[in-house]
């Protein structure tokens, strides 16, 4: 009995030491670190449905999930567009009026329940319910009125049909606007020459491709249930705090290759670095919402962020000092990019407001004393530490038609100007509070929509300050960035400001802003004017040259001329990278950088 304890206690030794010799084995061949983006997002999210959103962090999130056919070439300066699951460029007809796609086969959507654990190969078909879900009325879709442009011939017969009380739009109907030719072939044909349709077929964050079972599946919840093609997906979210991703095993097989320039030594770099890896390079990307500067600008500084976009303004002067890097973050081996950025900063007047809506004379010069009194100047050396630079018109740097040395009066800052006009249209203090009235004698109160954070209170303050100078009373409404934009939507704002990011290289898309069929969606001041409605539709169909940019800057001027919008700034921005982050370059325009960067977990803090 003795005898048969010891040899047991032998054998539990031997597979105890074999246990152990085998820990260390596998110990030295663990799998490497994990490798996750972290970063924030100063804005929150309003969700992930790609036909729903407008705002451009959803659109960062939306960018990154799904696909387009077509993408951009992420170091290529000036930018390029290149087939992202088109298989090469589209066919088009001379006229442009007619461009035929073929995509790659073998590319398969995020695994869901809604697909019963089968693979689901992305088709052609996709693509067609994917568009055709934007003209659907119960989409609500904000880009509807920039697809609609496009003149895609038959869906604008479909949506006045689903428009008719008690009808639904029929996705199953054929129409010559688009088509699935076959399995993998994608047939667009518009009414109109279109040079710049294949902007609107590179855009995955408004025109990723979704599956028409998961949207019906989830039906009003789809916004909580992105399901597509691209090399991420959502993993966990809490709204407006917290989401994750996680690399998407079903993306298909795709390499690193890029076009930069030769001149351009950074993207070179990066170039020489990741050529040829496949993508994506990360396996997690987390990103928080941290609305205020000082804690966004701590995280990153305590290394709990990798990247920081959008140095806030505050920090400017101590972290950029001069426009170059401080001295303490370049121990560091934090490194940095300025680009001036592709946007406008904005404050709208709702055009259908009974204060300082409407065409009549006194309202067009209550709007011009307004935008005279307000000093862009003020804004640029206060809020924003002289990283922007005075705008013009609604055209954005970096894209088509934005002219350096056009000026307008929109830039214009004279107080004097401002009373000669408020004085000429009756707007004078009748009662003597020492606030001006409007011309009927009631009390002139301008309710200005802001978001509750460190950044709108300095720009409200420039507001206060310069009004109040020419003895005008205004008023803060104050509410999250989302709800602001929901019912800037519904037209119940009087005046608000935001940016606009362009989607694209073309400046078209900035003059939306002002064009009649886009009220309430891309034109939130709900402008109408006939003329510039018949400007904005002949430079769409120009070819590009010195008359399409005349037409473009006729437009510009009826916009400065009537001031729906209060044009500011355009930014500069500065981002901000830990040495552990490899392979960072802002774009111009696309949204989609997850994978193309990576993360040297060899660097990471210990």
């Amino acid at each position: 009995m003795s005898i048969r304890i010891e040899s047991l206690k032998g054998f539990l030794g031997l597979a105890l030491s074999l246990l152990c010799l085998g820990s260390t084995l596998a110990q030295g061949k663990s799998s490497p670190p994990e490798k996750v983006l972290r970063y924030a997002f100063p804005i929150a999210e309003t969700g992930f449905d790609p036909a729903q959103l407008s705002d451009l962090y959803s659109r960062i999130v939306t960018a990154n999930i799904f696909d387009a056919l077509y993408g951009y070439d992420y170091l290529a300066r000036p930018v390029k567009v290149r087939p992202n699951v088109a298989l090469g460029m589209p066919e088009i007809s001379d006229d442009f009026r007619s461009y035929k796609v073929r995509i790659k086969p073998g590319i398969y959507f995020a695994d869901d329940p809604v697909f019963g654990g089968k693979k689901r190969e992305l088709t052609a078909q996709d693509f067609v319910y994917s568009y055709k879900r934007i003209f659907d009325p119960k989409t609500k879709s904000p880009s509807y009125s920039d697809l609609d442009e496009e003149k895609m011939i038959g869906l604008a017969e479909l949506r006045d049909h689903a428009e008719k009380p008690g009808a639904n739009f029929d996705y199953d109907t054929e129409v010559e606007g688009i088509r699935a030719l076959d399995r993998y072939t994608i047939q667009f044909k518009l009414e109109l020459t279109r040079p710049r349709f294949i902007y609107q077929l590179a855009d995955a964050g408004i025109y990723g491709v979704v599956a028409r079972e998961v949207v019906e599946a989830y039906g009003d919840k789809i916004m909580e249930h992105p399901v597509g093609t691209g090399p991420f997906k959502l993993d966990r979210w809490v709204r407006s705090s917290k989401m994750t991703f996680t690399r998407n095993p079903n993306f298909r097989e795709e390499f690193y290759d890029a076009e930069p320039a030769a001149d351009d030594a950074p993207s070179q770099d990066i170039f020489r670095r990741l050529r040829g890896k496949r993508l994506p390079l990360l396996d997690r990307v987390e990103i928080s919402v941290i609305e205020e500067n000082q804690p966004r600008w701590l995280s990153f500084l305590s290394a709990d962020q990798d990247l920081l976009e959008r140095l806030p303004n505050a920090f400017a002067y101590q972290a950029i000092p001069n426009n170059k890097l401080a001295p303490n973050l370049a121990k560091k081996h934090i490194s940095m990019e300025r680009t001036p950025s592709p946007d406008v900063t904005v404050s709208y007047f709702n055009m259908e407001d009974p204060v300082v809506g409407g065409y009549t004379p006194e309202k067009v010069a209550l709007r011009r004393a307004i935008a005279l009194a307000y000093n862009s100047e003020d804004e640029i050396r206060l809020p924003r530490r002289n990283q922007a630079i005075p705008a013009q018109g609604p055209m954005q740097p970096m894209t088509y038609g934005y002219d350096p040395k056009f000026k307008t009066e929109m830039s214009e800052f004279s107080r004097a100007k401002a009373v000669a006009l408020l004085e000429m249209y009756g707007y004078v203090d009748k009662d003597g509070d020492g606030w001006r009235d409007l011309p009927d004698g009631s009390p002139l109160v301008l309710e200005y929509a802001t978001t509750p954070d460190a950044s709108s209170r300095e720009l409200n303050e420039i507001w206060k300050k310069n009004l109040s100078a020419v003895g005008i009373r205004i008023e803060f409404k104050f509410g999250k960035w989302p709800e602001q934009l929901k019912s800037a939507r519904a037209g119940k704002l009087m005046m608000w400001g935001l940016g606009y990011s362009a989607s694209n290289p073309d400046g078209s898309g900035a003059l939306a802003l002002g064009y009649g069929p886009s009220l309430g969606e891309t034109n939130l001041s709900r402008f109408k004017n006939v003329d510039y409605d018949k400007l904005y539709r002949q430079q769409s169909l120009m070819a590009d040259g010195s008359e399409r940019l005349m037409v473009m800057q006729q437009a510009v001027k009826i916009l400065v001329a009537y001031m729906p919008y209060k044009f500011s700034t355009h930014r500069i921005l500065t981002d901000m990278m830990q040495p552990w982050l490899i392979g960072y370059r802002r774009h111009p325009v696309a949204r989609e950088f997850w994978k193309y960067v990576d993360i040297d977990t060899s660097k990471l803090p210990k």
